[in-house]
């Protein structure tokens, strides 16, 4: 029998934030393989499945044994959080399942990616054009990563910065703050958010000039209005242009 693979984005964590096909193709799959991580996540909602998992930078060793395990006829599942096609492990699977010559199924479940969760937590910050940037330069260069960011800013448009920061990477957002602020006012509204969808979710707001990154860490997503983004009764609103009467 032909084997299956399935690259499952799960969203932000919580089972009512999962699409009704991720949590299908999740209960259907004979084995999941993971991050650690999320499979600490996923393991107490679906506790009877078989999983396999490794930890960070493995993920190409990961999506390999899976790959491996679904040419056998299984059928597998490699799930990520968020949505698996936006920093998520759809593009590796794709690129090593055709080096491999894998005669196997494969298709991508998407799911609710940082950006949409965090905004659904601040209001509507998301109304406009987006540029959704990662900092983490653990797979692309400081230099371009610093780029695109002064490129977004040159053009106001909203930026949604994931992998803000971690131990090992320090002061990448506040050289991406510096590079905004030739481009955007300090009075530019800020909103972050720690943990969208879990337990332990947190959010607050600031501005472009007195962000702090202190508080900020790999668990938060940091969303950047635009020229017209604004805060009200605790809701962060970026006008889409509709006229109001």
């Amino acid at each position: 029998m032909r084997g299956k693979l399935h690259v499952v984005g799960f969203g932000p964590g919580g089972k009512d934030d999962m699409t009704v096909r991720a949590v299908r193709t999740i209960e259907n799959a004979d084995v999941i393989y993971g991050y650690t991580k999320y499979i600490e996540i996923l393991r107490p909602i679906f506790p009877d499945k078989e999983y396999k998992y490794n930890g960070m930078t493995k993920e190409t060793e990961r999506c390999r044994l899976a790959i491996e395990e679904a040419m056998t006829g299984k059928d597998v599942a490699m799930v990520s959080s968020g949505d698996s096609g936006i920093y998520g492990m759809a593009g590796i699977i794709y690129e090593l399942a055709f080096s491999m010559g894998a005669d196997i199924d494969i298709d991508t479940v998407p799911g609710i990616t940082a950006a949409s969760s965090s905004a659904s937590i601040l209001g509507a910050p998301l109304m406009h054009d987006t540029a959704l940037i990662s900092l983490s330069d653990l797979m692309t260069p400081l230099d371009l990563i610093m780029k695109r960011v002064d490129r977004a800013a040159d053009s106001d448009m909203i930026i949604c910065l994931y992998n803000p920061k971690s131990k090992g990477r320090t002061e990448y957002l506040e050289q991406a703050r510096q590079i905004m602020l030739k481009y955007k006012s300090r009075e530019t509204p800020v909103g972050i958010v720690r943990n969208a969808g879990r337990p332990d979710e947190t959010h607050w707001f600031t501005t472009l000039g007195d962000l702090d990154d202190s508080k900020v860490d790999m668990f938060c997503t940091v969303v950047i209005g635009n020229a017209g983004t604004y805060v009200k009764n605790d809701r962060m609103i970026t006008p889409r242009g509709y006229k109001i009467e």
